[in-house]
């Protein structure tokens, strides 16, 4: 089948009376392999639009014990619209799976484009760390906290735009939280510590993800995972004396990288911050 044409045509119907099922979609090719299934491009028959369809087996998230979160992620990223938020359109099931119709990203994970550049531009990085910004903001104002925010997670979609997706470890909440979740380069102090946590530990994983972008890895990578705790713990933060980042994307990342979750920087004021504001493409689209 063809590939996403360059301006999609009008998106499938997603009202809550609509009830889907495989018989309106034509799949075509496999784009990635999950723990838990398989994700394929597909066609919706009607309006032609181009959707990723994603194929769960209902065994396997019995087997695990993960019907709740399964079901949280979904309402929770059916009712999020935002630009750089993937989009799901709906859902359905049969006696063995369960599909999520999703936007399709044609650019892919970014993590992808990061292992195949070694590192981004400062104009790239806060290109993607300003889309990311507003996104969590949209986000935290409808008190849903991601808690997984990794290369992984980022698609782009046919114009470079950044989408956050997988919503699998995010949750709904007023109140602080104690589930330890999410991935061990990205875990905040406060997780690592198995503390209360709050919002934060998103503002936190952009610092992260700031030096990752800008620097190929995570700034507390180690041999093993006691001594990425540690140093997480620690705030074991250094730059590379042989990069020529800037002074300012190094002073927004220390910023965020701060073990009082209370005093890290502000997702407003990551915004107004001179690096974001020098550097960030006001379009959110970077090219590759």
């Amino acid at each position: 089948m063809a590939d996403q044409p360059r301006k999609p045509p009008k998106q499938p119907q997603t009202t809550s009376k609509r009830q889907w099922s495989l018989s309106d979609f034509d799949v075509g090719k496999p784009l990635g392999k999950g723990r838990f299934g398989r994700v394929y491009l597909a066609r919706e028959i009607k309006s032609k639009y181009i959707v990723a369809l994603k194929v769960i087996f209902k065994e396997q998230i019995e087997k695990h014990g993960l019907q709740h979160q399964l079901r949280r992620e979904m309402e929770i990223q059916t009712a999020l619209r935002h630009p750089n938020v993937l989009r799901l359109h709906g859902w359905f099931h049969d006696n063995e799976r369960i599909f999520l119709i999703l936007e399709y990203a044609h650019g892919g994970e970014l993590y992808r484009q990061l292992r195949k550049l070694g590192h981004l531009t400062e104009t790239q990085a806060a290109t993607y760390i300003a889309s990311l910004t507003e996104a969590l903001l949209y986000c935290h104002d409808k008190h849903v906290i991601h808690r997984d925010i990794k290369p992984e997670n980022l698609l782009l979609d046919h114009e470079g735009r950044l989408k956050i997706a997988d919503f699998g470890w995010s949750v709904q909440s007023r109140s602080k939280r104690h589930t330890m979740c999410g991935t061990l380069d990205y875990l905040a102090p406060e997780m690592v510590e198995r503390k209360a946590h709050d919002y934060a530990v998103d503002n936190w994983t952009l610092g992260i993800l700031c030096y990752e972008f800008l620097y190929g890895v995570p700034p507390f990578e180690a041999e093993s995972q006691m001594d990425t705790f540690e140093r997480i713990k620690k705030i074991d933060l250094a730059f590379p004396s042989t990069s020529d980042v800037s002074a300012e994307a190094k002073d927004l990342i220390s910023r965020l990288l701060v073990k009082d979750s209370s005093k890290r920087l502000s997702l407003e004021k990551i915004m107004g911050h001179p690096w974001i504001v020098k550097n960030a493409n006001s379009m959110g689209i970077c090219s590759n």
